[in-house]
């Protein structure tokens, strides 16, 4: 009974395979104003392959952004980061959102109905960090607003800081990961007692989707090639999808190199040497990108200096990728640099570029100037450390 269950199951999920390599009719991407390269992560062009942020000022001249504050520590950076918005006068007011999650009629984690209507309607949202139960309780929350959102790209840069001094001084990589399905999918159950079969899903359209994205990344920030992470010699029909799908677009963007590494190897390459990485745009499915991106953060100093946005055709979401850090929450020691800079690439999107140039120098210039939290060597407390920020603005 067991063979013949798994059975049924291994062909459900290979013909379910098949049919995504068949790629769908192309739909018209969605269009968006020309505008400057966005430094640290976000491209704006005519043909971008995601909607660009076109929301006009409320009565009062401002711009209205969905704030999910987080879980643990969340509060405090999140704080920080409306506190520096003040002082800079940055023309945002914040609605505050509840993402607590419940189960819906069909069985399915859902976040409340307002919340989703509120980033639907502001189409950009700030995220502090959220807590994912280890092994059991509801499914991560982060997981849940990229589905509910369809949020098919993670875009992280990670960039050596001036000042701050690292193993490595010139670390500049991009990684955009394929946000949606792979091992993330969430599809598990058990087989038999002490059996867990877990499903790493991977469809041509989403994989079609985000090397679109990478390609169109690179050519509008100035990087001459993308590189394809994967594992296609062990996944040879999964990965191998992936890497076909990354084929198939490069041939539209004869100008931009496209290569492609294995994951471990990519791995060596970098900490030995990262600096050739600094003129490409690495894009794979979504285990590598969430493994590969902490490692460079690590070269940097940590994910307490790493930015990030989840990017979607209808919805942005720009988050803090560290945890919620539930040992040092409230004790006034949490590193907000983190969410400050993601917030700074969700100023880029917004095209609010004078507002993003100023904070961001004034982040830099207080790391450089050695007045850092603990996390980076130094003995300052979180409001202290936004305190000497804002004196910088």
């Amino acid at each position: 009974m067991h063979a013949t269950w798994l059975a049924a199951t291994t062909m459900f999920f290979a013909a379910a395979a098949t049919r995504a390599v068949r790629p769908a009719a192309s739909r018209p991407l969605a269009r968006v104003a020309r505008s400057s390269v966005l430094c640290r992560g976000f491209a704006a062009e005519a043909d971008a392959p995601t909607s660009a942020y076109n929301k006009e000022k409320d009565a009062d001249g401002k711009y209205t952004v969905t704030l999910f504050s987080g879980d643990g520590i969340g509060p405090e950076v999140s704080g920080a980061v409306q506190e520096i918005y003040r002082a800079a006068n940055v023309p945002i007011k914040w609605e505050e959102a509840d993402v607590t999650p419940s189960i819906n009629s069909q069985g399915k984690q859902v976040i409340p109905e307002e919340t989703v209507k509120s980033v639907r309607r502001n189409t950009v949202a700030l995220k502090g960090p959220l807590a994912t139960p280890v092994g059991k309780g509801h499914v991560s929350l982060n997981l849940t607003l990229r589905r509910t959102f369809n949020l098919f790209a993670n875009v992280r840069p990670c960039v050596s800081l001036k000042g701050f001094k690292t193993p490595y001084d010139d670390v500049n990589t991009v990684l955009i990961r394929e946000n949606t399905e792979g091992e993330y999918s969430g599809i598990e159950h058990e087989v038999v007692d002490g059996v867990v079969q877990s499903i790493k899903l991977i469809t041509y359209g989403a994989s079609e989707r985000v090397a679109r994205y990478a390609f169109h990344h690179a050519k509008q920030n100035g990087r001459s090639r993308v590189t394809a992470v994967h594992k296609a010699p062990i996944m040879k029909m999964s990965d191998g999808m992936f890497l076909n799908a990354c084929r198939n677009v490069a041939k539209e963007y004869p100008d931009v190199e496209y290569d492609e590494d294995l994951l471990d190897r990519a791995c060596l390459s970098i900490v030995r040497d990262p600096t050739p990485y600094s003129d490409r745009v690495m894009v794979m499915p979504n285990l590598y990108g969430d493994i590969l991106s902490d490692m460079c953060a690590g070269l940097i100093g940590g994910l307490g200096l790493t930015p990030s946005g989840n990017i979607g055709r209808d919805a942005s979401i720009f988050e803090a990728v560290h945890g919620s850090a539930p040992d040092i929450a409230g004790k006034d020691k949490a590193n907000p640099t983190a969410l400050l800079l993601s917030s700074i690439m969700m100023l880029r999107h917004m095209n609010l570029f004078e507002h993003a140039d100023k904070i961001e120098k004034a982040i830099f210039d207080t790391i450089a100037a050695g007045e850092r939290t603990g996390d980076l060597g130094g003995d300052l407390g979180t409001r202290a450390f936004t305190e000497r920020i804002i004196s910088r603005l």
